[in-house]
């Protein structure tokens, strides 16, 4: 039964032929047996072409209502009263009235409908009927046609609905789809700053480490020792940070990345200054005011700009250099402060991306800075020597 429904409506002509032939066939028969009946060649012609109206309605919908209209004249013309053949009259003000096509035919289709009645009456009008009753008739009579296009208009109103309603659908998706993929790159960016971060800290570290721990390998054996140990252990840090972020690249999702490592926070700067001053760069650290619990992103934001600030000290700053970090909670905010009295770096170092264009971490900082819609400042000290400070909001901006 499926196969059937799905055939007609693959073939709209042919169901609209066949009832077209059943018309006609009905029609004709009307003429040639209604006693006193109109005979002769002119009503077969208007009944058959009656009969094609319908066949060919959902094709070329005005032309067939331009036909419609002049049968109907030619029908009052050679007293042709009304016959089964005019239910053409009632399929093709529908089918107008439903199809998205001018206007103009919509509406001549509802005045033609709204006429007929009346031309009717005033041609073959009911014998021994009061006026006020033929008035009533032609009222009646012309409820059809009205109805006909009505229902008509309505369906094509809901189609248009529809197709409105499919396309919005349409829209959303493709919105959806466009904000899914701005999504994902925002999180690889973000993971590539985190993987500029892990390496550039933690290898940093590693290689001081084993300079110091060649340097005293024959005179201080313990010394080295500790150095290489500090090395294990900040490298099984690096690959436990990059097994987390490659896991994300992996998922897709950070939530399904959760079992590698938790995200570090500001309780873990103290560790982070720790493990720098086991490096051999003395760091001065502090924390002002009441410490407590800060929203995610603010905490990791913090911690990453200490651990960028921290590792162009060791980069840039040259040999006896020394750092201070401070930390100070205020009621609306985290304000981060870290300086050193090395050489400092050139303008050009921590503008436009660096010297090379490749300065990624004074450009990750204020990347980070601005999605919690903190602001940054970073530049060479009055005295000498390098300063980082930036204000994180507790509330993200707007």
């Amino acid at each position: 039964m499926q196969r059937l429904y799905d055939f007609l409506r693959r073939h709209p002509t042919g169901v609209d032929s066949f009832w077209a032939v059943m018309l006609s066939g009905f029609s004709v028969l009307w003429v040639a047996t209604v006693p006193k009946g109109p005979d002769g060649p002119a009503a077969a012609a208007v009944v058959l072409l009656f009969g094609l109206v319908v066949a060919l309605r959902r094709r070329v919908p005005e032309t067939m209502l331009l036909l419609a209209v002049a049968l109907g004249l030619v029908q009052l013309l050679v007293d042709l009263p009304p016959n089964p053949a005019d239910f053409a009259m009632l399929v093709i003000i529908y089918s107008v009235a439903a199809h998205d096509g001018p206007r103009w035919a919509s509406r001549l289709a509802l005045v033609g409908g709204a006429c007929a009645a009346t031309l009717s009456q005033l041609r073959w009008p009911v014998e021994d009927v009061a006026p006020a009753g033929q008035v009533f008739f032609t009222t009646v009579m012309s409820v059809p046609f009205v109805l006909a296009w009505v229902l008509g208009d309505s369906m094509r109103t809901r189609r248009a609905y529809l197709a409105q309603l499919e396309e919005r659908a349409d829209r959303l998706e493709r919105e959806r789809e466009a904000q899914a993929k701005v999504a994902v790159a925002a999180e690889r960016a973000r993971i590539a700053r985190e993987l500029h971060d892990v390496v550039a800290h933690n290898v940093s570290v590693m290689v001081v480490q084993a300079d110091g721990a060649a340097y005293v390998m024959d005179s201080s054996p313990d010394q080295a020792r500790q150095a290489l140990e500090t090395i294990s252990s900040t490298g099984r840090q690096a690959l436990a940070e990059m097994r987390r972020l490659l896991g994300i690249l992996r998922t897709g999702e950070p939530e399904e990345a959760g079992e590698y490592v938790p995200q570090p926070d500001v309780q873990q700067i103290e560790d982070l200054v720790e493990q720098v001053r086991t490096s051999g760069l003395p760091v001065d650290f502090k924390v002002e005011g009441t410490a407590r619990r800060l929203p995610s992103g603010v905490e990791l934001t913090a911690y990453r700009i200490v651990q960028e600030a921290l590792t162009n000290t060791r980069k840039h700053g040259g040999p006896d250099v020394g750092a201070c970090v401070r930390l100070t909670y205020f009621d609306d905010g985290l304000g981060l402060l870290v300086e050193d009295d090395g050489r400092g770096a050139a303008h050009e170092m921590y503008v436009d991306g660096g010297a090379d264009g490749r300065g990624h971490g004074l450009i990750g900082m204020r990347e980070r800075v601005g999605m919690v819609g903190g602001t940054l400042d970073a530049g060479p000290r009055p005295g000498g020597g390098f300063r980082i400070s930036a204000l994180l909001p507790l509330k993200p901006a707007h």
